[in-house]
């Protein structure tokens, strides 16, 4: 994968202990405790509520105002 190469979402879901990023052709798994400080630190209910954007290319999370790209999140990983 390039630096350069947009990465988008299908879908996401979140879990008690991670975030599943749907990409067309694989899943990724993501900790809380890697995704943010404030995921981390979020109630199941916040984490819940996450909110792909339409294009793919981002989370918010609004009940803590939080937004991270699937690009910065998959290529950690």
């Amino acid at each position: 994968m390039r630096a350069t190469e947009t990465i988008t979402a299908e879908r996401i879901a979140t879990m008690a202990e991670e975030l599943v990023i749907v990409l067309p052709d694989r899943e990724v798994h993501v900790r809380w405790e890697d995704c943010s400080p404030a995921l981390a630190a979020a109630t199941d209910e916040q984490r819940r509520r996450a909110e792909l954007s339409p294009g793919g290319y981002g989370i918010h999370w609004p009940l803590i105002d939080e937004d991270i790209s699937v690009g910065g999140l998959v290529r950690k990983w």
